[in-house]
């Protein structure tokens, strides 16, 4: 299974993606645990938490097949090769940077950036981006995602991240959205497994009936 399969089976078993901001190596693995219970199946640690590529390392050796791991808010060449020397599978950033994307495809990862403007979104698509993320979300809107969905490929993925909540998720659906990034109202720093699985379990639940 190509990196790109790998991705597609993962996002169509449950299209959330957990962005752990703030976690640590010595609670990475629980939290990790408590999302894979929960059903979820896509994992970043953003690059801007302690010690990232170690939690990285321990999350995708939990994870194994069942969940695809890697980093957030990769925002240069360099920081891509130490997700995949990590064993990251997938490379999130916050904004369009062709380089960053034509790195993280060169190096077999999934490529995520950001984007917030039809240009970006397509800048990213021609450099090579397996999927896309309207961020930040909340400074968007429903109609302003499907008035640029009408005009991208269908098959591109696009996930609404930012101010996601799991009773606020159909009307992103309706207007496009395949999918959706979860942070703080997912997990932030100090947050408990106990906690961050219950959460977990409520976006799950949330998005499962505006999926079918």
């Amino acid at each position: 299974m190509t990196i790109t399969e790998d991705f597609q089976a993962h996002f169509a078993a449950c299209p959330l993606v957990a962005i752990l901001r703030g976690v640590r190596p010595d609670e990475v693995e629980a939290i990790g645990t408590a999302l894979l219970d929960a059903g979820i199946r896509i994992i970043e640690v953003p690059l801007n938490s302690p010690e990232p590529y170690e939690s990285i390392t321990r999350l995708a050796g939990l994870a194994g097949t069942r969940a695809l791991v890697g980093a957030g808010t990769v925002l240069d060449t360099t920081a891509v090769g130490r997700v995949a020397a990590a064993g990251g599978q997938l490379a999130v950033s916050p904004s369009t940077d062709p380089e960053v994307i034509a790195a993280a495809v060169a190096a077999g990862l999934v490529s995520m950036p950001g984007f917030f403007t039809p240009s970006e979104a397509f800048a990213a698509i021609r450099a090579g981006a397996h999927a896309l993320k309207f961020f930040p979300a909340e400074a968007g809107s429903p109609a302003v995602l499907k008035a640029m969905r009408a005009v991208l490929p269908r098959e591109m993925p696009l996930l609404a991240v930012g101010g996601v909540t799991p009773d606020g998720m159909a009307p992103w659906i309706a207007a496009g959205a395949n999918g959706f990034g979860l942070g703080s109202a997912l997990y932030h720093a100090g947050a408990t497994p106990a906690a961050v699985g219950e959460a977990a379990a409520r976006f799950v639940a949330g998005v499962r009936p505006v999926q079918g």
